[in-house]
């Protein structure tokens, strides 16, 4: 721990709500609003976050920093070790299901692993680990899975070049079939009705617990998705449910949603590696060096690619925790209930502790310099780390890969990077676009 908790001042506190909570509220938490995304990149809203953090920190130094708010226990946390800390002690005392996070889930994952609280969650956690693999680095199905990968791209390269640019819509056209394909298999390649009804009940779970479940939709929705999984294809993720030995309370279907959910941050992430590769062609060249034909591979510089994608622009900003108990920190106790916020950008772009705050620098992830940084977490840390981390990465970087090998990609859209100068802090992906050679 660092030092005992501190107050805030009350206009403090609301200019962490209005600097750092309430842009991420209207950008939209679980579901991004796109016109807002267009906005915060015009306005570049993270900096302001970012640049009031640093303010707290040199006010009030490293400590935990109790915010005012009326009704309720929350504390912002201001050192990276601190990060680690509460991240490495999940669940107990540090808690990922909380009050707002339940609210926002429980509208399409009711029974996720990241919500749920008591014996259910570590059957929930294990049932997740063992289906997608999250100790290995290759997924036990990755042949298939750089099959539909590879297929794919094929299909994106093609149409990107007959049109001579690639553009947002096209790119997630197509990541979403390969979604679909890797994780529910063949059956539901076509099925954007699927997706349609998980980004409704998404943008619901955006307002949270001020808005009502719509429980026909999701009921549509789970068994949409049921149908799938009970004739699960082999090779399909969903096809290794059926025989991963789960505990009575895993709901085994129950954790497909967030799969899918997660998928969707999966390409914002490496639509933007895509913009930070065509921005820096000398390592777009080391991308390409990297690979090998069509087969499987680890692909570990275009994995740090993706992972500088997200450091730089977290699909997380807001990483909550909640106190499970009464909690000693460094002599003062926090109550039961405390929620905890870490506010991502803020410890990833922070040009006081990191040389390479604003540049694009993949080599941290290669070189071990990242792991030295416990508030460097692309993916959450700890025990309620992403379990999908690895099989995300393998999808993104073979994408990755097929395209960079295929065509040259140069930018002509939205907020344009350049390696001489700083990267924004805020990138709306709705907007790039490449012309395509």
């Amino acid at each position: 721990m660092s030092t005992a908790p501190r107050h805030a001042r009350v206009i403090d506190t609301l200019r962490v709500g209005s600097h750092v909570v309430l842009p991420n509220v209207a950008t939209g938490v679980i579901q991004r609003r796109e016109p807002v995304m267009g906005l915060a990149d015009r306005l570049q809203l993270d900096r302001f976050g970012i640049r009031r953090m640093q303010r707290l920190r040199a006010r009030h130094g490293t400590g935990l920093l109790r915010l005012r708010v009326p009704g309720r226990s929350m504390a912002l946390v201001l050192s990276p070790d601190d990060v680690g800390t509460i991240l490495a002690d999940a669940p107990e005392p540090y808690n990922p299901a909380t009050l707002e996070k339940r609210a926002s889930l429980a509208h399409f994952q009711p029974h996720g692993v990241l919500i749920s609280r008591g014996d259910a969650r570590p059957q929930r956690r294990h049932l997740n680990e063992a289906v997608l693999d999250t100790h290995q680095p290759l997924h036990r199905l990755a042949d298939s899975i750089v099959a539909v990968v590879v297929d794919e791209a094929m299909r994106l390269i093609g149409n990107a070049t007959s049109a001579g640019e690639l553009t947002w819509q096209e790119f997630s056209e197509q990541w979403w079939r390969i979604v679909r394909r890797v994780v529910l298999g063949e059956q539901a390649a076509d099925d954007t009705l699927l997706i349609t009804q998980l980004e409704s009940l998404r943008r619901r779970a955006n307002w949270a617990y001020l808005a009502p479940r719509a429980s026909g939709t999701r009921q549509r929705f789970a068994g949409r998705l049921a149908e799938y999984i009970d004739h699960a294809e082999a090779g399909s993720v969903a096809g290794l449910i059926a025989d991963t030995p789960a505990g009575r309370d895993a709901a085994p279907y129950d954790q497909v949603p967030h799969w899918l959910f997660a998928f969707d941050a999966a390409g914002m992430a490496a639509y933007r590696a895509l913009a930070l590769l065509a921005s820096h062609p000398d390592l777009a060249e080391s991308a390409r060096e990297e690979v090998h034909g069509d087969e499987t591979q680890q692909l570990p510089f275009l994995r740090a690619s993706v992972l500088e994608s997200v450091r730089l622009w977290p699909t997380t900003p807001l990483l909550l925790r909640e106190t499970t108990s009464t909690t000693e920190w460094d002599g003062t106790s926090l109550p039961a209930g405390t929620t905890l916020l870490i506010y991502t950008p803020f410890f990833h772009r922070d040009k006081r502790t990191l040389s390479y705050a604003d540049r694009f620098a993949p080599d941290i992830w290669l070189d071990g310099t990242a792991r030295e940084n416990p508030a460097l977490v692309p993916f959450s840390d700890g025990p309620a780390q992403c379990p999908g981390e690895n099989l995300v990465l393998l999808v993104s970087s073979t994408l990755l890969a097929r395209l960079l090998t295929a065509r040259g990609f140069e930018q002509t859209g939205g907020h344009r990077l350049d390696p001489t100068r700083p990267l924004p802090s805020t990138l709306n992906p709705f907007a790039l676009r490449f012309a395509v050679t």
